[in-house]
């Protein structure tokens, strides 16, 4: 796999840490995620199937010691803190790059290192909101709609996060040395928009309010509709060409159902039309042809779907639970899901990274003791 024999260190945190360390572990790289000792979560990690983890109590020299030994001998760090949080602990990237100076010290917040806002607490719908994708979103007269937390957290934090690794990773072997990654999630998700933003000035796509336009729910050839069997389809028949063949299928003329004109009229009809058949009766028309129509799928029905089953888009798990399968493919060094690995209880590998480290076992068993670091319980694949 590309990124094997990089050894990542994660910091554990929340949604975006971790999916960065996911797609590095899933595409080769080794990771040990460094938990809190007396670790407590609302939301289980879901995302570290195949990491190791140590339990390290950073407020104690010696649990700072234990790191900076740890981060010698690794490639990347993961900083998921606010700014100044490591700094204190002097485990900030002056004080690690000193002696390695191959480290990529990533850091990924919300508001990033620097700023008014860099020291605040915010979530994705902050960092959405700030990076002004989040006025883009949300049906006409309603209020803007968060997209759950998929846009700041995961597109323009984690994934984000992770290109900036690999991109460092490039670097460093030109010239050997590490660097500090500032990755964003208010940056990352308005770099993740920049279609929007440079399309602007195009009068045809942004002329009207939210939820007025031809991508935003404003036009009847870019929606959903329900079905008979209150289920949904979409229509993106943006082009004439494959509009007409939209139409065509539904025994209407442009003349009936004009494509830049009479959209909410058009929308209605629409409505009435599709549901006078379930969704399977919809696919069946539909399907194979430049119509751009498509079933609107729950994450249950997507693993039996015909195309997704053919390309192995996803897998299930022993307890049904659909996880997907790591993207994009390469044809000689594609990914590998750790979704069938188990996810590590806090602390369950510390006796083993020790060891590693050349720590003996009474060594062990004092930094266990003294609540330097936790060993934690082994448990059941999941």
């Amino acid at each position: 796999m590309p990124l094997k024999g990089l050894k990542i260190l994660e910091l554990a945190g929340l949604a975006p840490g971790p999916f960065c360390g996911m797609i590095l572990a899933e595409f080769g790289a080794t990771v040990i995620k460094v938990d809190k000792t007396n670790a407590r979560t609302i939301i289980p990690d879901c995302l570290s199937h195949g990491k190791r983890s140590i339990a390290l109590n950073l407020k104690n020299e010696k649990g700072i010691e234990i790191f900076k030994k740890l981060s010698n001998q690794c490639d990347v760090i993961i900083d998921p803190y606010r700014p100044g949080v490591m700094e204190k602990l002097k485990l900030g990237p002056q004080d690690l790059m000193k002696i390695n100076k191959r480290l990529i010290y990533a850091r990924l917040t919300g508001f990033g290192q620097k700023g008014p806002y860099a020291d605040m607490a915010g979530h994705d719908i902050n960092y959405l909101g700030l990076s002004g994708l989040l006025s883009l979103l949300g049906r006409f007269n309603e209020k803007p709609t968060p997209p759950l937390n998929l846009v700041a957290d995961f597109g323009g934090g984690g994934l984000m996060c992770a290109f900036g690794i690999v991109l460092a990773v490039l670097e460093r072997n030109k010239n050997n040395i590490g660097q500090v990654i500032d990755a964003s999630m208010v940056d990352g998700s308005a770099y993740l928009g920049s279609w929007f933003f440079r399309t602007q000035n195009i009068t045809q796509l942004w002329e009207n309010p939210r939820g007025k336009n031809m991508l935003d729910s404003g036009s009847h050839f870019y929606d959903t509709y329900e079905t008979k069997d209150k289920k949904y389809m979409c229509v993106g028949a943006i082009e004439p060409q494959f509009y007409n063949i939209f139409l065509e299928k539904l025994g209407l003329s442009e003349a009936e159902m004009p494509q830049f004109d009479k959209f909410e009229e058009n929308r209605m009809k629409l409505e009435k039309i599709f549901k006078e058949k379930d969704q399977t009766e919809w696919c069946a028309i539909f399907d194979g042809l430049d119509a751009c129509v498509t079933p609107v799928l729950d994450l249950k029905e997507v693993t039996h779907h015909v195309h997704n089953r053919e390309r192995n888009t996803f897998t299930t798990l022993e307890d049904d639970l659909v996880v997907p399968n790591p993207a994009p493919r390469l044809s000689s060094t594609s990914g590998k899901s750790k979704v069938h690995e188990k996810i590590p209880e806090p602390g369950e590998h510390t006796t083993e990274i020790l060891t590693e480290l050349n720590f003996n076992r009474n060594e062990i068993s004092d930094l266990i003791k003294n609540g330097i670091v936790e060993q934690g319980m082994t448990q059941s694949k999941l």
